[in-house]
C-alpha cells in the first residue's frame, strides 16, 4: 500500500483505506483490512475492478429498515464477493423517526448516541459481521457513506485503540457543507460532535453488552491491527 488512504474507484466519490492509523500497543491499524465508501451499486465496471483488485472480497452493506436503497448489480459483481446486509436502524421506531429521520439533522453526528442507545444489538452485529468476515478485505458502506458508515467505523476503530481525535479526524475526511453549517446554527461543530459521543461511551463495554462475543472482539483486533512487531 502507497499510504494514500483516499481510493479513486469509478463511479463512487467517497472511498478510503482506513489503514494507517495509530491504534494500540504502537501498532497501526492494517492497510486492506477496512475500506468505507458510499454506495458501491454507483460503481462502473472499471470501479468494480479496481474494489477487486485491492482486495475486498466482502462487502456490508449497512441499512435501515423502512426505506428501500439500491441494490448491488449482481451480474457485475465478483462471484466470489460476499454480500452482507446489517440493517443498523429502524424507522419503525417513530420517536426515532420524528426526531431525526423527518428532520435535516439526520445527516448529522448529532443523531449517533441516540442510535446507539436505541439498537446496540443492531450495531453489534454490524461488527459482528467484520469480524466473521470470509479471508480478504472488507468494504462497508451506506448510501453517501458518512453516517451510518461512520457510526459503525467509529465503533470499529475505537475497538482498536484508535484515538477520538483520529476517529474524528477521519469522519472529517467524509465532507458535507450541508451538515456543516447545520452543526454551526447549533454552536457545535462535527469535531466536537463526534469527541462528545465517543467520551459517552466505553465502546469494548458497549459491544460486548451488545452481543458482541470476546472471541469476535479478539477476531475484530486481529484484522484489523498490523501484526505485533509487524
Amino acid at each position: 500500500m502507497n499510504g494514500d488512504r483516499q481510493l479513486k474507484w469509478d463511479g463512487c466519490s467517497n472511498v478510503r483505506d482506513l489503514g494507517g492509523l495509530n491504534a494500540f500497543d504502537g501498532r497501526k491499524t492494517r492497510w486492506g483490512a477496512l475500506v468505507r465508501s458510499d454506495a458501491p451499486s454507483k460503481l462502473t465496471t472499471t470501479g468494480w475492478a479496481a474494489l477487486y483488485a485491492y482486495g475486498i472480497r466482502t462487502i456490508i452493506s449497512l441499512r435501515t429498515d423502512g426505506i428501500t436503497e439500491s441494490e448491488l448489480d449482481v451480474t457485475v459483481c465478483p462471484s466470489d464477493l460476499v454480500t452482507v446486509r446489517v440493517a443498523i436502524e429502524d424507522l419503525g421506531d417513530t420517536e426515532f423517526a420524528q426526531r431525526w429521520a423527518a428532520s435535516d439533522l439526520w445527516c448529522t453526528p448529532l443523531y449517533y448516541y441516540d442510535a446507539l442507545m436505541r439498537w446496540p444489538e443492531r450495531h453489534a452485529a454490524a461488527v459482528t459481521a467484520f469480524a466473521q468476515a470470509q479471508a480478504g478485505g472488507v468494504l462497508i458502506h451506506c448510501r453517501r457513506g458518512n453516517d451510518r458508515t461512520g457510526i459503525i467505523t467509529m465503533l470499529l476503530l475505537a475497538l482498536v485503540g484508535v484515538s477520538a481525535e483520529d476517529i474524528a479526524t477521519d469522519y472529517e475526511l467524509s465532507p458535507d457543507s450541508q451538515r456543516e453549517e447545520l452543526m454551526k446554527m447549533r454552536d457545535t461543530s462535527t469535531r466536537e460532535v463526534i469527541l462528545d459521543t465517543l467520551a459517552k461511551l466505553d465502546v469494548e463495554a458497549y459491544m460486548l453488552a451488545a452481543g458482541l462475543s470476546q472471541y469476535d472482539l479478539e477476531a475484530v483486533r486481529e484484522r484489523l491491527l498490523e501484526p505485533i512487531g509487524g
